[in-house]
């Protein structure tokens, strides 16, 4: 068995080189709609319309991989692996590194797992009329992802608020929301924004609210190296937008 994976490895590594695949990239090429104060559509900012608007809504989107591409891309994935650690100065071929490649190929298929899922899939049976219009509040929800920028860990905790509109979600769908969109490759603002893009979306509720506070490692193990460094964003919709005691309240109940 371990023969013949590489065999497949030593065939993948030489096609690795000249490769320049888009497609992981081309998801990110645009942004959900987002709603603006008046309802209307709001683009992302530096993006023309004809960009936005070729973008489906954020949480009908449909998945960009699926499991039999994990299979045949895992070869090309472990080959480019080996030549990463040739360009090391590693020996692949050393005890301790004969499987790395496969293992470490392995590992990044499921650090991006969110590219497998979409969230209607999650979302169509979990949705509830309820006639309930206090705030809904789930926090502490551990996150973990990567930084598009250097391939290295962002991990983290993320508060979820809305204020419901005669419809509530499963509580534990929060989460798995959470789950799909971080694990891809992210920056912390836009993750911030999809979660909450997608809860609007799904729900139509009066306003959400989303908090992540995380660390990157790529400011904790390379460039300025600050070990205690946490990046805090949000994005509010809706009322937590517009009435500043909707969002102080939100902002209280997550601190407590």
């Amino acid at each position: 068995m371990e023969r013949s994976k590489q065999k497949q490895l030593n065939q993948s590594e030489m096609q690795v080189a000249g490769t320049n695949d888009g497609s992981v990239n081309g998801h990110f090429e645009g942004m959900v709609k987002m709603t603006n104060r008046t309802g209307g559509p709001q683009g992302v900012p530096g993006e023309t319309n004809s960009q936005t608007s070729s973008v489906m809504e954020g949480w009908r989107e449909e998945r960009t991989r699926s499991m039999e591409d994990n299979e045949m891309s895992l070869p090309s994935l472990a080959a480019a692996y080996t030549s990463i650690l040739r360009g090391l100065g590693e020996d692949p071929q050393r005890q301790g590194l004969l499987k790395t490649p496969w293992r470490a190929a392995t590992a990044m298929q499921f650090f991006t797992k969110g590219y497998q899922e979409k969230i209607i899939d999650v979302l169509n049976d979990a949705i509830f009329d309820e006639d309930h219009d206090e705030m809904v509040i789930v926090k502490d929800i551990d996150m973990f992802s990567m930084c598009e920028h250097h391939l290295v860990p962002i991990f983290g905790r993320v508060h979820i608020g809305y204020l419901p509109n005669k419809r509530v979600l499963g509580l534990s769908k929060l989460a798995r929301i959470v789950e799909i969109y971080s694990r891809r490759l992210q920056v912390q603002e836009r993750l911030t924004k999809q979660i909450a893009v997608a809860i609007t979306e799904a729900l139509q509720p009066a306003g959400v609210g989303v908090v992540v506070e995380a660390t990157h490692m790529c400011m904790v193990m390379r460039g300025v190296q600050k070990m205690n460094s946490k990046t805090v964003t949000s994005t509010m919709l809706g009322v937590f937008r517009e009435d500043p005691k909707t969002r102080d309240e939100f902002l209280t109940l997550i601190r407590s």
